[in-house]
């Protein structure tokens, strides 16, 4: 019987009708072969096992994005129209109490920190309190105030005691006192006197922030976008088809879209004597070190930009151990702080699911809306129809408060998925506010958040997409590969910041 040589395949006859491994034809040496005996039974489509994976969407519930056309965005915002003084020892304003109990000595504040100068006059009547007694005295100032060395001089005349030693922390002993506050509720002239001596000049308070570029990169080969896959792509921007490729490049896409609003959340200004402005010469395009110079705290030419957790730590309210779940004494605290500022009527909650689940638990045992102090809040509030053990708004005072859960803290790919957070939540006021706009040189309106990016008739930067190589339609240099570039220059303008609160660990 002749022999052929090579016996391509290994091709064995069988017995039976049956398919076996000797007579199917192997097109590789791997066990994935056409030698199995059976078609294996493909899925042609991803699993979705973490859902919608894209973490923006907060700017574009809480704020606006505005074109710019600088390297700075500037503005200011008013300082109060009334000033109460020994309140803000770190800027200070330490109000200090004689051991005779018959002057006050103020530690001036400058400009820059809110003082309103020349609010107290000759005149003047005040409120003069012990912020931990309580003790109270009206008066008015007979003397008017002199200023050596930083501290103005005041002599309170005191309408109802003879002089002011009730104010001391302890009233017995001869000492001077620190905790007292003090502010203005008006005037008394005799008759046929001369008016105020001193106008009142108000000040305001700029903040300045500064873009930063963004980029990303995605790349692939000529011969890999013509190679077709067995699993369809299908991705959360609706991108679709067997070419793995288009799979690649819309994820990052995503990502990068969502790098846009993680930088404008966790982004951090260049401090002097960090390990950036120490070595900026081994990161690509910034060189040698870059000055660090402003007012208010603001490092105007310093790299990198403030996010709004870095604008709330700077500027804003810290709630630190916050527990809604063991009551709403915890939370009347941020009510009061918020009498204190702008109390803006109408806030945002974005929590994390532990504190959003501490707020419903809270809202729950005050509230006698079904059994056991729990609101059902569905179908007329029938218990057996459907119970509502969730929350989306409550009014506590005269706030309303709107809550949801914020996927970025929840997320195990950034801030969540750890048993402690350094961050749990963040509260933003609703509406807008009125600044003074620098370049316009007018009062305008504007979101208390709110998005600036680079834009002109030349460039806009708000959002840059764009495709180079050979491959993909574009034909622009001899790389066999299609790159497709994202850019933009952006940062986050928070005003009001005293009007906003950090809920940490």
């Amino acid at each position: 019987m002749g022999q052929l040589a090579p016996v391509y395949g290994n091709i064995v006859p069988s017995q039976q009708m049956q398919p076996l491994i000797t007579n199917y034809l192997a097109f590789n040496g791997g066990a994935n072969d056409f030698a199995q005996q059976f078609l294996p039974e493909v899925y042609e489509q991803e699993v979705e096992r973490y859902g919608n994976r894209t973490l923006s969407g907060f700017l574009r519930m809480v704020g606006a994005e505005m074109p710019m056309t600088s390297d700075q965005v500037i503005w200011s915002e008013q300082n109060r129209l009334h000033i109460a003084y020994g309140t803000n020892a770190a800027n200070g304003s330490v109000v200090t109490m004689n051991a005779g109990g018959t002057t006050l000595g103020i530690t001036q504040r400058t400009v820059a920190q809110g003082f309103v100068q020349n609010v107290i006059q000759q005149n003047s009547t005040v409120v003069i309190m012990n912020t931990i007694t309580g003790a109270t005295l009206k008066a008015i100032i007979g003397i008017a105030p002199t200023t050596a060395g930083g501290v103005t001089t005041l002599t309170p005349l005191s309408y109802t005691t003879a002089n002011m030693v009730s104010l001391r922390d302890n009233p017995a002993a001869a000492a001077a006192t620190t905790n007292i506050k003090l502010f203005v509720y008006g005037s008394e002239f005799a008759k046929g006197t001369v008016g105020s001596q001193n106008g009142i000049t108000p000040s305001f308070t700029q903040f300045a922030n500064s873009p930063i570029i963004i980029k990303d990169r995605y790349q692939i080969s000529g011969s890999d976008t013509a190679q077709i896959g067995w699993v369809e792509v299908a991705t959360e921007d609706g991108t679709s088809g067997y070419l793995w490729y288009l799979k690649g490049e819309s994820e990052t896409r995503l990502r990068f879209e969502d790098y846009l609003e993680m930088s404008m959340v966790e982004g951090e200004l260049a401090a002097a004597g960090s390990a950036f402005t120490a070595g900026q010469a081994t990161v690509p395009g910034f060189g040698a070190s870059a000055g660090l110079a402003g007012s208010n705290g603001v490092a105007i030419n310093a790299k990198g930009t403030q996010g709004l957790f870095a604008a709330i730590t700077a500027r804003g309210n810290i709630m630190s151990g916050f527990n809604a779940g063991t009551g709403i004494s915890d939370f009347d605290q941020i009510l009061r702080n918020l009498d204190t500022q702008g109390a803006i009527e109408e806030n945002m909650l974005f929590l994390n699911r532990a504190t959003d689940l501490g707020f419903d638990d809270m809202l729950g045992a005050i509230s006698q809306g079904g059994l056991g102090g729990t609101a059902f809040g569905l179908f007329e509030n029938s218990e057996q129809m459907a119970l509502n053990l969730g929350f989306s708004g409550f009014r506590r005072g005269s706030y309303d408060f709107y809550k949801t859960s914020w996927k970025y803290l929840n997320d195990a790919s950034t801030r969540g998925g750890m048993s402690v957070n350094s961050i749990n939540g963040v509260l933003i006021p609703a509406g807008t506010s009125t600044v003074y706009d620098q370049s316009l040189g007018t009062n305008i309106r504007r979101p208390f958040l709110h998005v600036r990016y680079r834009a002109s008739q030349a460039d806009d930067r708000r959002f840059k997409n764009w495709i180079t190589g050979s491959v993909g339609g574009a034909y622009t240099s001899s790389l066999d590969a299609m790159q497709v570039h994202f850019l933009s220059e952006r940062c986050l303008v928070t005003q009001a910041a005293n009007n906003f609160v950090l809920f940490t660990q």
